[in-house]
Parts: structure tokens; C-alpha cells; sequence
């Protein structure tokens, strides 16, 4: 089996992985190399560097519609891409290119959270569950017909980050189960029902801005779903505070005034409260809410703002 593989970030790995060991991955195709953090320093995808280390050709075209690379991809010759969070559009040219075409591991039980982020958005809902899906890909976004799912719990308290790590290798097992049939013709794609479609857009950053004047259990949600990236965060005297953790309480007050209470940072929200217990100052480490509030004593009725003053 000839396999071309389209991913870009680390949870694209665990599906190259399976497929490395599925048959033969004749190269990965990932997004351009990128400046990363404060340094801005120019960093690999997850998937270049571990293609570098086995070692495979390695494509990174801006678009995939030019021709020069249109003609490098026809050139392997693949029964079948796989894709696992590329990044990019495939072009009807690049879907139509393999013998088998374009299957994709989609980390959602589509139709529900069609789209870049299917992860965060399925914790910012409240969903109880979620899963990945093999598809055969199409033109449109994530609506082409699925060969297999797999369903996963998502728990009370799960982050974005533990949810992703168990749906890559959850992806994972669902290649090893199923690639072959697929490539072989063996397993048929099931439509979509028309019913029950969501989209799940990318994240922007200004979603990360904690608004108090909403219920506490929205702001919980977004918290554990939108780390590490665009990350949830209010402001303080003009310093900004990126909240990694947190949970629901039962205080009462003007929506962004600190409580006084037992539980520690505990913030007043339009219903419920919001408790802190880790945070992160700015250009500070991350540290306990106890230990920032014995380093800058708070009186109850401090207003958290919702942006820098």
C-alpha cells in the first residue's frame, strides 16, 4: 500500500505513525516552517521533524493548487492521502490524484463540528461525547461519506489537550483497523445524515477574553477548551492574567468583583462564580491562586476588567 500523508501538528503524528507501519508512506506533505513565540524563531510542523528522523521526503508547498506542486504529488503515484489535520484545503485536483483518493481522520462523530476545530469546540459546547471519524474526502468542508467512527467519552473536567492526545491515538486504531479494506475496496463510506450538522470554526484570539457577564460554567468550558491556544485571560491594575485552571462555584456579586471567600481567587460572574486555581501573569510563570494572592493582597470588590484599562 502507497501511502502519501498530509498533517502538520502533533496530533497528526499518531496517524503517520499508523500509517508507517501500514505500508509504504512514499512522503508527508506539511505546512511551511513558522515563527513560533516571543523569538519568533523559525520552527519545523511536529510532522517534518519526525519525517526527518526516518528519514522521508518532505513537501511543503504554500498552495497546493501550483502546479509545481501538483506535479510532484502526481509523481509518487499513492493508492491512497491520508490526511490528519493538514491545515489546507485539498484542491478536486490533489482528491482525485491518489488510485483510492483522500481519506481523513477527523477528530469529531460528523456531521456534528465540521470544520478546523473540532476539539475545543466540542468542550466550549458542554457535549458529553465525541470521537473521530475516517472520511472520504470531497470538495466540501468535512462532508464527504464516513467508512468508520470511533465514539469517546469527554470527561467532566477534560481539557482540549488530554481530549486531543486520546483522539489522535483513537485515529490511530481506526487506520490500522480499517486503511486496508478501504485501499482495497472492501469497506464502503456511509453519507452523512443531513441532520445534526454543526461547524466548529478556527479560534481567534479575542475569544480568550474571560467576560464575567456571562454564566460561570460558559467561562469554566472555555477555559479547559481553549489552552493552550488562544488561552482565556482578563485583566488586573493593567496586567494581563491568563487563567490555565479553574472551576465553577456558587458566589454571588457584581459580575468580575472578587469574593471573599475560603476557595481562594473567586471571581463573580452573571450567574455562579468563577474559581480560580491557576494562573499565569504576564512574562511571569505560572503559578497557584493562593500563592498569587499572597503576593498581591486583594480587598473583596476588586474588579477584574475584560480589557487592559
Amino acid at each position: 500500500m502507497k501511502i502519501l500523508f498530509f498533517g502538520t501538528p502533533e496530533f497528526s503524528l499518531a496517524s503517520l505513525e499508523a500509517c508507517f507501519s501500514l505500508g509504504e508512506v512514499l512522503a508527508v506533505v506539511t505546512q511551511p516552517d513558522k515563527p513560533f513565540g516571543r523569538g519568533r524563531a523559525i520552527r519545523p510542523s511536529p510532522v517534518k521533524q519526525w519525517a526527518r528522523q526516518h528519514p522521508l521526503p518532505i513537501l511543503q508547498p504554500r498552495r497546493l493548487k501550483e502546479a509545481e506542486a501538483l506535479k510532484a504529488l502526481q509523481a509518487f503515484e499513492a493508492d491512497v492521502a491520508v490526511v490528519a489535520a493538514y491545515g489546507q484545503l485539498l484542491p478536486k485536483s490533489v482528491l482525485e490524484m491518489p488510485r483510492r483518493g483522500c481519506v481523513n481522520v477527523h477528530a469529531s462523530l460528523l456531521p456534528r463540528w465540521r470544520g478546523a476545530a473540532p476539539i475545543a469546540r466540542a468542550i466550549e459546547a458542554g457535549d458529553t461525547q465525541t470521537g473521530v471519524c475516517l472520511m472520504q474526502m470531497e470538495e466540501g468542508l468535512d462532508t464527504g461519506p464516513v467508512f468508520a467512527r470511533s465514539v469517546v467519552p469527554i470527561a467532566q473536567r477534560e481539557t482540549a489537550e488530554s481530549l486531543h492526545h486520546r483522539l489522535a491515538k483513537e485515529g490511530a486504531k481506526l487506520l490500522k483497523a480499517h486503511l486496508a479494506a478501504i485501499v482495497e475496496g472492501r469497506l464502503p463510506a456511509v453519507a452523512q445524515p443531513e441532520e445534526g450538522v454543526v461547524l466548529a470554526p478556527r479560534l481567534r484570539k479575542e475569544e480568550g477574553v474571560l467576560d464575567f457577564g456571562q454564566p460561570a460554567l460558559v467561562l469554566e468550558r472555555r477555559i479547559r477548551a481553549f489552552g493552550p491556544w488562544p488561552g482565556c485571560y482578563t485583566w488586573l491594575e493593567g496586567q494581563r492574567l491568563i487563567v490555565l485552571k479553574a472551576q465553577t462555584g456558587q458566589g454571588q456579586g457584581r459580575p468580575g468583583a472578587l469574593l471573599a471567600s475560603l476557595e481562594g481567587l473567586e471571581i463573580a460572574c452573571a450567574e455562579g462564580s468563577l474559581v480560580v486555581q491557576r494562573l499565569k501573569p504576564d512574562s511571569r510563570a505560572p503559578l497557584d491562586a493562593r500563592a498569587f494572592l499572597q503576593g498581591r493582597r486583594l480587598a473583596p470588590g476588586t474588579l477584574f476588567g475584560l480589557q487592559r484599562p
